[in-house]
């Protein structure tokens, strides 16, 4: 009778594998040439992610009215250990004035500028935005290195400077760091499972799910619907091959057990299918869900990594649970070559459906007998490295700190700073009513930090012109017409040249003080910069912290209250999920205190970490607790948690492994903010996967008993 079915359903079973194997290698071809595209509709400008009521972002908006050129200002600064004398000047003059000749240097340099020790002179020289910025960089100082005598020291910093440095730190996203990650998981893997087959399969999973997801994330970015940083792009990468691996490897662990007790591969792949669907579209969702509150954040850094991190979730889920089985379909068996599982359906039945041995079975054991003193002992140990938070400093750190190792731009601020006002080429910029001119430049001049003000004006060679306490001053001999400002709708624009470095603690002091005065004697004006985009920029991070942190802990809440539907369960896993982020951001300040010396941190590395440690810390919960639950049902609670620790202890224990590995591969990118999370989620992973699920998690469900999953039937006298 079920011979004619069973002949029309297998080559079903042959055609739809490899249909679906086939669009996923369509997709990957498509997608793998954007890997090296992604320059084109990324930005790693701050000021095009602070919200568009920031007074930077205002004020950036002005500056082409003022302005022709959208160049991005880079400073020349020439030093020497002897005066320089005036033949060194003209040479190095005469260096300067022939960068214009360069493709992506504009025309309009200004002079050299020597300094009043006679030591140094600065130029500014203007550069393409829209060019190579850090070839453009490179090109500037090379050609005044071969120009200049021997004698005199060359830096190029300023914000092309740091733009430059930037550039070249983000230039092994595509190579370097996928490459690091990829080599961790399939060491791991190979470790782990001792195949070459299934770390293959796997792998193949999370690089197709990469590549149709940045295939995506590049045309919504073309389109201008997504925002694409060097930091989103890295993350994403993490993320995608991380999440595709730990929902690769569940799937895995469950085809396994069905081959076992299935003797044809189509069934065991029905099974691990049928057996992965939940867990897999609860911990992606979860994941997905925490991503998306980043929506509601001020910086549009944050707000659009939500979205472009939650697409790649969603491809690694769909790759977990359509290509992996198609390909697992094809290997069956000889997936695990050398160790093939066998069938063996009455071997699996005398061990009742669990393992007999095994470190997880021990843990189990111990557990049991003592609940109590396992959880309270992990607690304990969890909160002394949580009192470390007390220690991290997340109120921003300076520009030139974000990259780490040598940076030309950050000894030029250092050079620029010991012999001319420190904010030279990184201006303040104030907006202002015509009529108000004299007030803010007045406001702007009673402030120590402020070296100079000037204003834009058409009419000097310069571009502006000196304000002083009587006026705007001409320059050139007496006599000379006092040149008019340049007014844009009613508005002039001043500039202020600080006395420190325009990322220093000194210069971020000014201008808040600025603002403070304007907000009394001159409250339409606005104040934008480099400097007042960092204080936007970190202002806006903080506030994002304390609205996103919460929020997400209540939408991860309230997923596994209708996942696990119960009560108290959730919130005993969102509560030591907490914990281990807190010891993780601890241990993590500490460290970077004392061990690595960073200079601080910047406010979106703890909102960071959190999202993406709580989110990914819930998913081995997650696959830890379906588990428990579905063996509740038949054994009851207690015996529940021991079979459920013994069954997924090898899978979560491999996936956290690959996870910490994966995200502690960002720390080949130089930046600062990269190396931090890298440190923070890697180490919080393994917390999670050695410590609070391992044991704290499953001691705490044994104390509980059966009350765990109240309110429902499960925590009844006859729920089993």
């Amino acid at each position: 009778m079920n011979a004619p079915h069973r002949t029309a359903a297998r080559p079903l079973r042959v055609l739809l594998p490899a249909i679906v194997i086939l669009l996923w290698f369509t997709g990957a071809a498509i997608g793998g040439p954007y890997f090296g595209k992604v320059g084109e509709v990324s930005s790693n400008d701050q000021t095009s992610y602070l919200p568009e009521s920031a007074d930077a972002t205002q004020v950036q908006q002005l500056l082409p009215e003022f302005s022709d050129s959208d160049a991005i200002p880079a400073v020349v600064v020439l030093t020497a250990s002897t005066p320089l004398t005036d033949a060194e000047l003209d040479a190095s003059q005469t260096a300067v004035a022939a960068l214009s000749d360069l493709d992506g240097v504009g025309s309009d340099l200004s002079p050299l500028i020597p300094s009043d020790d006679g030591l140094a002179a600065q130029a500014f020289v203007p550069i393409d935005a829209d060019g190579e910025v850090g070839e453009l960089v490179a090109a500037v100082h090379e050609a005044l290195r071969s120009a200049v005598p021997e004698n005199i020291a060359v830096f190029v910093t300023g914000p092309a400077g740091f733009t430059a440095d930037l550039v070249e730190a983000f230039s092994g996203i595509d190579g370097l760091l996928l490459a690091v990650a990829l080599a961790a998981v399939f060491i791991i893997l190979i470790v782990v499972y001792r195949s070459l087959l299934l770390p293959v399969a796997v792998l193949s999973t999370s690089l197709f799910a990469l590549t149709v997801a940045l295939l995506a994330v590049w045309w919504l970015a073309k389109a201008g619907v997504l925002l694409l940083s060097g930091q989103t792009q890295g993350i994403l990468f993490i993320l995608v091959i991380g999440a595709a691996t730990d929902y690769s490897l569940l799937v895995v662990a469950r085809y396994r057990e069905q081959l076992r007790i299935s003797e044809r591969r189509w069934d065991a792949v029905i099974g691990a299918v049928r057996g992965s669907f939940e867990p897999i579209l609860a911990s992606g969702g979860t994941v997905i869900a925490g991503l998306l509150c980043l929506l509601l954040s001020d910086l549009k850094s944050n707000s659009t990594l939500g979205p472009v991190a939650a697409i790649g979730i969603v491809f690694a889920m769909l790759a977990a649970l359509t290509l992996l089985p198609a390909i697992l379909l094809a290997f069956g068996r000889t997936a695990y070559w050398p160790r093939r599982p066998r069938f063996e359906p009455e071997v699996v039945a005398a061990e009742g459906g669990v393992p007999s041995r095994g470190l997880w079975v021990r843990a189990g054991r111990l557990i049991a007998r003592r609940p109590r003193a396992v959880w309270l002992t992990t607690s304990i140990v969890l909160l002394i490295g949580a009192f470390g938070v007390t220690q991290l400093n997340a109120d921003g750190v300076a520009q030139s700190e974000l990259v780490l190792g040598e940076s030309q731009a950050r000894d030029g601020q250092v050079a620029l700073g010991e012999h001319f006002p420190g904010g030279s080429g990184s201006p303040v910029y104030v907006a202002a009513p015509e009529e108000g001119l004299q007030t803010v430049a007045d406001a702007m001049l009673g402030l120590d930090g402020i070296d100079g003000v000037s204003v834009s004006t058409d009419d000097t060679p310069a571009g502006t012109a000196s304000v002083t306490a009587e006026g705007v001053i001409p320059l050139g001999p007496p006599g000379t017409p006092v040149p008019e400002p340049t007014v844009v709708d009613g508005v002039v624009l001043l500039q202020a040249t600080l006395s420190a470095a325009a990322d220093s603690p000194e210069a971020t002091g000014t201008v808040r003080e600025l603002r403070a005065d304007l907000a009394a004697s001159a409250p339409d004006a606005l104040v934008g910069g480099v400097t007042a985009t960092a204080i936007d920029t970190n202002d806006a991070s903080i506030h994002d912290r304390a609205l996103i942190i919460p929020l997400v802990l209540v939408v991860i809440l309230l997923i596994l209250m209708l996942l696990l539907r119960s009560i108290l369960a959730p919130v005993l896993l969102v509560a030591t999920t907490v914990l281990s982020f807190g010891t993780a951001l601890g241990v993590a300040a500490l460290v970077f205190n004392e061990v690595f010396r960073f200079p601080g941190a910047d406010p979106a590395v703890p909102l960071y970490s959190f999202v993406f440690l709580v989110a990914l810390g819930i998913d081995y919960n997650i696959f830890l607790m379906t588990r428990v639950r579905e063996e509740s049902l038949d054994h009851g609670t207690r015996p529940g948690i021991l079979r459920g620790l013994a069954v997924t202890g090898g899978v979560i224990t491999s996936a956290g492994l690959v996870l910490a590995a994966t995200f502690a591969a960002l720390a080949v990118i130089p930046i600062l903010f990269l190396v931090q999370i890298a440190f923070i989620v890697a180490f919080g992973v393994l917390l999670d996967t050695f410590l609070v699920r391992a044991l704290l998690v499953p001691a705490l469900g044994t104390d509980i008993g059966r009350r765990i999953w109240w309110p429902s039937r499960l925590a009844g006298p006859d729920a089993r």
